[in-house]
């Protein structure tokens, strides 16, 4: 149902919970298929990755549709074998999309901000994981 704000309907997309929802509920299904789908096995319908299309090279995300594939299944050592940094990071995204989620569905908009150090920093580790990972 819409919302009435002064005096005019607003659409319930526009909730600041909308996009969390949204996020997991696409989330949920992609982990439905991929729990009956294994990315180790080809011929599946999975996405492949663009930079290792173009370049041939791993990217810092690459193996990660294994490693949730692995983590689905309780294989904790294969998934740190798939791609170590992307299971490290898990769980601070996991907490920002938790808190997203939150702040949402208590009507407030939420917005990570990041510093340039930061950014640096997250830039620069992606950057040398894909170059150690493709160096072995």
């Amino acid at each position: 149902m819409a919302d009435v704000v002064g005096g005019e309907r607003t659409s319930p997309l526009r909730h600041p919970a909308a996009a969390p929802l949204a996020v997991l509920a696409a989330g949920t299904a992609g982990s439905a298929y991929l729990y009956v789908t294994d990315p180790h096995e080809p011929g599946h319908l999975l996405p492949q990755c663009p930079f290792r299309f173009v370049t041939g090279l791993l990217c810092p995300a690459c193996g990660g549709t294994r490693m949730a594939y692995d983590l689905m299944h309780g294989h904790f050592s294969q998934a740190w074998l798939d791609n170590r940094a992307l299971l490290l990071a898990s769980p601070f995204a996991l907490a920002l999309l938790g808190r997203w989620m939150w702040e949402g569905l208590h009507g407030r908009s939420w917005r990570p901000r990041l510093g340039r150090p930061a950014q640096a920093l997250i830039l620069g580790l992606a950057v040398t994981w894909t170059v150690v990972r493709n160096l072995h």
